[in-house]
């Protein structure tokens, strides 16, 4: 092994660790590892910026603002929603559900749809007094699962198009991958809607958990005209960093105040409303001028008016909230909205809410403003922005949303027919939809993922040191080295194991790009189609089912379904196990 060789190697396995431990945003760790690569010299500037030219990092790019503008549209939300509530028991619910929904990733990406999906279906759960557990960690399964049909179901399967052009093979069509993608999810469901059916566990709702528990930690207390701080804001009374409650509404005699704000006044008759640790209620009582009304009879929907809402958000992984309080990122102040709690591991959290750090996956139970979900539902800062409430289904649809379905299947039937490749049926689609005013600049900013876009075009660069430096040679030899006594279906098994652990820990679009030239050395050495390699770099990089961090669509339902760790690894085991079996066989029949 070359010192090149040896410096790669150890900044790969350094970028795998620091990716399990979360020290920073997974795109910037990636792009820190390529800077290096590039400073080294193992790296020209050329190779180090080939990735941001791929074809497939340009594909996806270009599918996010398509997919950003169907979902735009409501029109695929509406029709699910009415389909679904025609459904009387949960089986039967899962089957109308889950079918079209795995066949509607298979043309759209997958992180939109559940996006899009996830407060639909919580709110008809909550309605029919079934656990939302019960159907969020399946929706995340069924769009991974029908994501493995086609070319464009996910960026993984794009990014591995892109890269076999780049090595001068031939990429995948459009329907490659369903010969393999279509047997995976049939079976993947059918075990979901019986024995994964059993496994799933009955967690209430995070929204059913407050409700209930409200009085626990919601109180309020009457301001006299003996206050020393009538008329005074809410800072220099004090009321803003009390240790364990929060002010979170101010209810007065000519409407309410929420959120409330430092600069707030108060005022004689004001009954303020306080969100945390009840316990230390006893120190504000003995403040001159505030009494506790016990006995009250508020409740959280009481706190809602014709301006303001109750809303579950659950954070993102690209938020600017991360890793910092409340208090330090000034959320009142930057999005108009009070924190009443924060919902993590299905745990509700009730120290104090201003200074907890905010982790990527929870759910945040926000009293905010009536235009909240609107401004924020496509935010970088969260997966999910929903009401507690059922919210009102478009019924009217204008051109606009007719014009993007139907833009998008056309351009399927273009790429189907090979008139126009995956990148050039994209670019069209997304020049017709600017022509039409569907889509505007600051919406293709907001629907353009660039953290993954910047973890794809850097873990090409990566690939490429890999090769270059003949380390992708040598693990290929040494796993054929292990694998040999087993013969090629034991490689097949080991390469397929290895991928798949990757993709639970790292990003699935990094393991495949990482794994992918181990993948054509393999191929090269054993004189076989690299194209079964191809294949199966994909599937196991996309089959993410054990935890809640390998995969977007695991960590937006985390939250709102109330899970814990142990959840997707009971469900997931078998269900990952399935997938594999059903893959290596397939694969080793066709192509091996």
């Amino acid at each position: 092994m070359n010192m090149d060789m040896m410096l790669v190697l150890i900044l790969i396995v350094s970028m795998l660790v620091c990716l399990i431990v979360e020290i920073a945003r997974p795109g910037m760790i990636i792009f820190s590892v390529l800077v290096i690569l590039l400073l080294a010299g193992i790296l020209t500037p050329r190779e180090a910026l080939s990735g941001f030219s791929n074809e497939g990092m340009m594909t996806v790019a270009l599918l996010f603002i398509v997919a950003g503008a169907v979902q735009k549209s409501g029109m695929t939300d509406y029709i699910v929603e009415k389909w679904l509530r025609k459904s009387q028991t949960e089986t039967g619910a899962m089957v109308r559900f889950f079918v079209p929904i795995s066949m509607l990733s298979a043309f759209l990406n997958n992180t939109p749809i559940v996006v899009t999906f996830t407060p639909t279906i919580k709110n008809w759960c909550e309605e029919r007094g079934i656990a939302p557990s019960k159907f969020l960690i399946p929706l995340s399964y069924a769009t991974i699962l029908g994501g493995t049909i086609t070319l464009m179901g996910t960026s993984t399967n794009i990014v591995v198009h892109g890269m076999l052009l780049d090595y001068g093979l031939d990429g995948f069509s459009l329907f490659t991958l369903s010969a393999v993608g279509i047997p995976v999810t049939v079976l993947g469901l059918f075990f979901l809607f019986t024995i994964g059916k059993r496994l799933l566990p009955d967690h209430k709702g995070f929204s059913q958990q407050v409700k209930e528990g409200a009085k626990e930690y919601i109180a309020e207390m009457n301001v006299g005209t003996n206050y020393p701080f009538v008329d005074q804001s809410v800072a220099t009374a004090g009321l803003s960093n009390l240790e364990g409650l929060y002010l979170i509404e101010i209810i007065r005699e000519s409407g309410r105040v929420s959120p409330v704000r430092n600069s707030t006044i108060i005022q004689a008759g004001d009954r303020l409303i306080f969100a945390g640790k009840i316990s230390t209620m006893a120190e504000l009582q003995k403040m001159n001028g505030l009494t506790l009304r016990t006995g009250t009879d508020l409740e959280l929907d009481d706190l809602k008016n014709g301006s303001t809402h109750l809303v579950e958000a659950v954070v993102s992984h690209r938020s600017g909230l991360l890793s910092k309080s409340i208090k330090q990122s000034q959320f009142r102040a930057r999005f108009d909205a009070g924190v009443i709690a924060l919902h993590r591991n299905n745990e509700r959290i009730q120290s104090k809410v201003s200074d907890i750090l905010v982790k990527p996956g929870d759910t945040l139970l926000l009293l905010a403003g009536a235009d909240f979900v609107e401004k924020y539902e496509r935010s970088n800062d969260f997966y999910v922005v929903s009401r507690l409430e059922t919210p009102d289904v478009l019924n009217r649809f204008s051109w606009k949303s007719w014009f993007s379905i139907a833009l998008l299947v056309f351009m399927i039937l273009f790429v189907s027919f090979g008139l126009f490749s995956m990148l050039e049926a994209m670019a069209l689609a997304v020049i017709l939809l600017i022509i039409a005013k569907i889509v505007n600049a600051e919406e293709i900013m907001k629907n353009m993922q660039f953290d993954v876009l910047l973890i794809i075009a850097s873990s090409l660069g990566i690939g490429v040191a890999m090769t270059k430096t003949g380390l992708a040679d040598m693990l290929a030899s040494g796993l054929i080295t292990v694998g040999e006594p087993f013969g090629i279906i034991g490689i097949i098994i080991i390469f397929y194991t290895l991928t798949n652990l990757f993709t639970e820990f790292i990003t699935n679009s990094a393991a495949a790009v990482l794994m992918l030239p181990i993948g054509l050395e393999l191929a090269n050495t054993l004189h076989v189609d690299p194209m079964g390699f191809a294949i199966l770099v994909t599937i196991a990089a996309s089959a993410s089912f054990l935890t809640p961090i390998g995969y977007q669509t695991n960590l937006i339902v985390y939250g709102p379904g109330g899970y814990t760790f142990f959840d997707y690894v009971r469900i997931g085991t078998p269900l990952s196990l399935l997938v594999m079996v059903t893959a290596i066989t397939v694969i080793y029949t066709i192509w091996f």
